[in-house]
């Protein structure tokens, strides 16, 4: 998780936007973006203290890396 530290916000915007592009259903990932965000927030206590990396913005990335790299799901 280290590559999530201090992200610039045009590679958020990006990769924000690619998400959009890749769903088929906006609905159906937003609910899927807040659930894992939500999920994040109560799992893991650091991130909550965390002003940069908010657990909505770290859910997008992970989301967008597993749609675009299913390779890392397979390691």
């Amino acid at each position: 998780m280290d590559e999530y530290n201090k992200i610039e916000l045009k590679y958020i915007i990006y990769k924000t936007e690619e998400l959009l592009s890749l769903a088929k259903n906006r609905y159906k990932i937003t609910i899927q973006v807040a659930n894992r965000a939500k999920r994040r927030k109560y799992e893991d206590i650091d991130i909550v203290d965390d002003p940069i990396n908010k657990p909505i913005i770290r859910a997008i990335l992970e989301i967008v890396d597993e749609i675009t790299k299913p390779e890392i799901l397979s390691e």
